[in-house]
């Protein structure tokens, strides 16, 4: 337990505040932008102390830990806490609404409301995203991950673009509702056979699930799964991501790919590997298989993209092959670079989203052959894309080079094939981006068209956090580290897997051996 409640505090604030902008009058649209303004910075600075107080090392594991009976009967608890991994998603989180409000300040001004009503939506899922990340008890996980739906489905069936945006609404709740069946049987399943949802009594040799047939642990395991696949998402579970980003405003888009993908992802290492150790090793194989694919599928597609919101979609099917890549190759350094991955691919994709919004915003259109020549007459705009462009194909310097490397190493030291396989993806991610900066930035503008103003005050203290972001970490990523890779160590050990020796230790040690032989 904590004296402070930081968790609760964090999860209540942008609910009120979301309930507080739905409250005020229709005019007041306006105030109803600085007030979520202000409360999503509020957020902010409430979860920066919050982490400046963690402990990486020598603390619990669970930090700002919080247990309330809920429904007693049924054995559910309001029960929240975090770990390192936990904390920096919830910093993620905390960093993009802010920076989602400012550049979305006009970006519904044709809506019925002038976009009051999307403002109210922004805090309500943000308060969800806490929650999700924070939750301790698997049924109130679940009830975070259902309830995240509804307001992503007025985001994008309301105020999205496009007369296909109520359609492509409806395929991203259909995809995600099908997920959360899946897991429901499976969180009854847990109880069943834990008679407890508390994820810290779930877990470890001597958990609740520690005894569980085997192979009803792997059925359990799938149904996770399968349902943080489809959230992640993974190949073949993905199409609803490309369908859902490109009828999308760019501010939801954000929020949609840098933060909500990531609890499929966050729940595999969280909760698949953790209360299904031996299923989680026995499907190694198939979903590394699966990862591949992703990578590799996902890359191709978006180089074939006309479409910019489209086209960002795709990368990050590629992007989310190398986390769950990194996540099952079993090995520390894999885990910590897809933990790790998680964060910067939320800073790097919704800078990359946000400049296209900004390009959307002054010439309608997300098509890729509509944009000639930005460099010339937008020469700020066409920098800040061309970082954010960068840091998506993981350039050295910026902060995924980190993430992505450390996936590679780890997933090398679990196997050399899969590694090589996913080196393609580094290939193609460099075709993707460069010839979609290539088309859109370079060269004449198109006979007849308008020349695009370069970036607003606005539209650059909104932008300007991430890319600082993207070099600091880049350069300096020990902060995230230091936080991630205690989590990551107990998960190994939950796992019960440890890394593989190296091999040129292997061949050191056998040499030294042969020449004291030799000496003899």
């Amino acid at each position: 337990m904590t004296d402070i409640p930081w968790l609760t505090l964090a999860i209540a604030l942008p609910a009120l505040g979301g309930l507080a902008v739905a409250l005020l009058p229709r005019e007041r649209v306006l105030a109803a932008k600085w007030t979520a303004l202000g409360v999503s910075g509020a957020v902010l600075v409430l979860v920066a102390v919050m982490a400046a107080r963690f402990a990486p090392t020598g603390g619990e594991r669970l930090q700002f830990a919080e247990v309330y009976p809920w429904i007693p009967r049924f054995g559910v608890n309001y029960a929240v806490g975090v770990d390192g991994i936990a904390l920096v998603l919830i910093l993620m989180s905390a960093v993009l609404v802010p920076l989602v409000v400012l550049a979305a300040w006009h970006e519904n001004d044709d809506a019925d409301d002038r976009g009051k009503g999307y403002f109210a939506l922004i805090l309500v899922l943000e308060a969800m995203m806490i929650g999700v990340f924070a939750a301790t008890d698997v049924f109130l996980f679940y009830v975070f991950f259902e309830a995240m739906l509804i307001p992503v489905y007025f985001m994008i069936g309301r105020y999205g673009r496009g007369p296909q945006r109520r359609a492509a609404a409806v395929k991203f709740l259909l995809y995600s509702l099908l997920g959360g069946l899946l897991m429901l049987v499976a969180v009854i399943g847990v109880y069943v056979y834990g008679g407890t949802f508390l994820w810290s009594e779930l877990v470890g040799p001597g958990g609740a699930l520690a005894g569980v047939d085997t192979t009803a642990a792997r059925w359990l395991f799938l149904g996770f799964f399968v349902a943080f696949a489809i959230k992640a998402p993974m190949w073949p579970v993905h199409t609803w991501l490309p369908t859902a980003a490109g009828a999308s405003r760019p501010g939801t888009a954000v929020l949609l790919v840098g933060v909500l993908d990531k609890v499929g992802t966050y729940g595999m290492l969280r909760y698949c590997l953790e209360m299904f150790p031996e299923a989680s090793r026995w499907f190694v194989w198939p979903v590394v298989v699966l990862s591949l694919v992703s990578i590799v599928y996902g890359a191709v597609l978006a180089i074939a993209q006309s479409d910019m919101m489209r086209l960002i979609a795709y990368t990050s099917v590629s992007h989310f092959g190398f986390i769950t890549l990194g996540i099952f190759a079993m090995t520390s350094q894999g885990q910590s670079g897809a933990a790790l991955y998680m964060v910067n691919h939320g800073f790097a994709t919704g800078a990359l989203f946000l400049v296209v919004g900004f390009l959307i915003a002054r010439r309608e259109s997300s098509a890729i052959g509509d944009y000639r020549g930005v460099q010339k007459s937008a020469p700020v705009l066409a920098g800040v894309f061309l970082v954010a462009g960068l840091a998506g194909l993981a350039l050295p310097g910026l902060s995924p080079f980190v993430s992505e490397f450390l996936v590679f190493i780890g997933t090398y030291a679990f196997h050399p094939v899969p590694a090589i396989i996913a080196s393609v993806g580094v290939v193609l991610a460099a075709l993707y981006i460069l010839w979609m900066y290539q088309r859109t930035m370079t060269g004449p503008a198109p006979e007849g068209s308008a020349r695009l103003r370069d970036l607003s005050r606005r539209e650059t203290w909104a932008v300007a956090p991430l890319i600082a972001l993207l070099i600091i970490f880049g350069v300096y990523p020990q902060p995230l580290l230091d936080a991630i890779n205690p989590a990551v160590e107990a998960t190994m050990r939950q796992v019960d897997v440890t890394d593989p020796a190296p091999a040129l230790g292997d061949a050191d040690t056998t040499a030294s051996g042969q020449e004291e032989g030799d000496h003899e």
